[in-house]
């Protein structure tokens, strides 16, 4: 039976990871804790499994790349979180420019919803996931942050160079889109 490492807090990974000759262990450990909720995230943004992998595992090359000059100024995870909304906006940016795409009944990214839903989903959170995705990326990113993450506006405003009062007017504005695509008639 597989060993698995406790859950360990911001600063003893740090630690760990400034010990000569540790770093991969502790990083190790650092990828086990945080990969799969970043993974979320970024699935959320791009659907596509293979897009969100690349994207994650680009997310911890960049971490493993500048940890040695995190200030800890913010909780770990935050951090990451910051370095993830940065790689996939960019992401989402060149996709975009390579292909504009509508959001419609037959355009493959529905498709590609609608495969990925079929297992477990209802109607209800395929049209919910629809509308999310019809949000420009800034709205998605905050409305996931806050309400999949439930990430507190705070810690959002800091990763994202944003005021509070932004961040509270851009995911009202994102949660009304979404009611109003809810309510809409197929």
């Amino acid at each position: 039976m597989p060993q698995y490492e406790p859950v360990i807090t911001d600063e003893e990974l740090l630690a760990g990871f400034r010990i000569p000759g540790q770093q991969e262990k502790f990083f190790a450990i650092l990828i086990r804790q945080y990969q799969k909720q970043i993974y979320w995230f970024i699935r959320r943004m791009v659907l596509d499994h293979d897009d969100a992998n690349d994207l994650t595992q680009d997310v911890f090359i960049r971490v493993w790349e500048n940890l040695d000059r995190f200030r800890g100024d913010s909780h770990l995870i935050y951090w990451i979180y910051r370095i993830a909304t940065n790689t996939t906006f960019t992401f989402l940016r060149v996709k975009k420019r390579k292909r504009a795409e509508r959001i419609d009944e037959e355009s493959p990214l529905a498709r590609k919803l609608k495969a990925g839903l079929t297992i477990d989903a209802d109607q209800v959170q395929e049209k919910l996931l629809t509308a999310i995705n019809t949000l420009p990326d800034r709205q998605r990113a905050v409305f996931q942050l806050r309400y999949y993450d439930e990430m507190p506006y705070g810690e959002m405003a800091k990763m994202l160079s944003l005021t509070e009062g932004s961040l509270k007017a851009t995911y009202f504005h994102a949660v009304k889109k979404i009611e109003k695509f809810m309510t809409e008639k197929d």
